[in-house]
């Protein structure tokens, strides 16, 4: 299954989850509030000590055989109090960004990416009004120091699950914000800050390729549901789902009930980024946590209970992006918790095979960013769920390559995926994916 000449192989980090010691963030002030928010014994700490040797993982990524890569900027560094910018942080990240380029890598550069400054937090966040001049403000600074380097901007990482983590289950920092008036509120500031900081790109790089990373999911009513649960699917679905890019298509934001319009939020959206990782079942009411875990019983369910295997989402999403949007499409994280790397590689060749089906039907996928490169520090589930090609221990920074790693290093180079590859690392996909192929057993 081979893949165009000009497809973008990446991988996908961001700055708190791996440079470490960024201590002027709200993240890093919530953790050290009260350690038990965190799972685990560890820390976000030094992360995978990007900040200092960033190179280092690049170094990988290029002889792993990408040619782009997925990154963020921390605000917190670059503003680390209003109106006053660090040029050391701005130049080290000028640093990090030529690194991409001397080794081959096309940067698409996050701006927001969960985390915010302290001193944003105590503003209130997102749910202050005066963050769209902030997020305005720093924005320029960013355009006017490093846009020359940047090809591709994601202006917010999942605009929506910050919302919902933040303001309805407590997973992230809240700043005393709760509920759905908190919810809408931050939801309707960021869709003013993605406006002002897409005309800022734009005026200064009108070739530059600007987008939001939207964490969308595969939302069913439960097996066996009846038609309240699927009528309360099909809620959840277009809010989570299809809200805030049906916002930045058209200026107008569906809430629950109602509508708001919004002055020059309309058509700011270059292309569409999917992140995708699981599908969930929903009932009514909802269950705690919200979404129903109990799998079926042929079910791959990854590390923590975190989610189910479902490869054919991405197929699904990619074409229910396409037909309602009609723009190129980029997979800017796609991945799974598997410490032991025993379902990645099959993850990995079954999801790019549904990539593979999609650009086969002429739908303009251009690139595929894997999360994560590294293992690094995922949020409130600390160090206990590992995401990375490359396993790394937080406390040594020993680096060692799974074998997922292996793989996608062929897959890259070859620009293709085939059943040789599936026979030597994943060898259960060979029926799944090539009937007929999978050797042949002495009886």
């Amino acid at each position: 299954m081979n893949f165009p000449a000009d497809f973008l192989w990446g991988t996908a980090t961001s700055s708190y989850q791996v440079e470490g010691e960024n201590t002027n963030s709200d993240w890093h002030a919530w953790e050290a509030s009260d350690p038990d928010r965190i799972k685990g014994d560890l820390s976000c700490g030094q992360a995978c000590d990007w900040w200092r040797n960033a190179e280092r993982d690049l170094d990988i990524a290029a002889e792993m055989g990408n040619n782009a890569h997925r990154l963020s900027l921390e605000w917190s560094r670059i503003e680390p109090e209003p109106s006053i910018f660090n040029q050391e942080a701005i130049e080290r990240y000028r640093s990090i960004l030529q690194a991409c380029h001397d080794r081959g890598l096309e940067p698409m550069v996050t701006l927001h990416h969960f985390s915010n400054p302290l001193w944003l937090a105590e503003k209130g966040d997102f749910n202050s009004d005066i963050v769209v001049d902030y997020f305005r403000r720093y924005t320029a600074k960013v355009v006017a120091e490093l846009g020359d380097l940047i090809p591709k901007w994601i202006t917010i990482n999942e605009p929506m699950t910050y919302a919902v983590l933040r303001h309805m289950t407590s997973d992230f920092p809240n700043a005393g914000h709760k509920g759905l008036s908190a919810l809408f509120g931050a939801i309707h500031n960021m869709l003013r800050c993605h406006a002002a900081a897409y005309h800022i790109i734009k005026s200064e790089y009108p070739s530059a390729l600007v987008g939001t990373a939207n964490n969308i999911q595969i939302f069913e009513a439960r097996p066996g549901g009846n038609a309240i649960d699927r009528w309360w699917t099909t809620i959840i679905d277009r809010l989570y789902n299809d809200s805030w890019p049906d916002a930045l298509h058209t200026g107008r934001f569906r809430g629950i009930v109602g509508s708001k319009h919004f002055k020059d939020l309309a058509g700011t959206c270059d292309f569409i980024g999917i992140n995708y990782y699981t599908r969930f079942y929903l009932r009514f009411p909802p269950p705690d946590g919200f979404v129903d875990r109990e799998w079926g019983p042929d079910a791959i369910v990854s590390d923590g209970n975190y989610g189910e295997v479902y490869p054919q989402g991405l197929f699904q999403i990619i074409d229910r992006a396409w037909k309602r949007y009609q723009l190129p499409i980029y997979i800017t994280e796609n991945g799974v918790p598997d410490a032991a790397d025993r379902i990645r590689p099959g993850f990995l060749l079954d999801h790019l095979r549904h990539v593979w089906h999609a650009i086969s039907f002429n739908y303009p996928v251009m690139g595929y960013y894997h999360w994560s490169l590294v293992d690094n520090f995922e949020w409130d589930r600390g160090w206990t769920q590992r995401f990375g090609l490359v396993e790394i221990d937080p406390v040594t920074q020993e680096r060692n390559w799974r074998s997922s790693a292996r793989l996608y290093q062929e897959i890259c180079r070859s620009y293709s995926i085939d059943d040789d590859m599936a026979a030597r690392y994943a060898p259960e996909m060979l029926d799944i994916m090539w009937p007929g192929a999978a050797p042949a057993q002495s009886q």
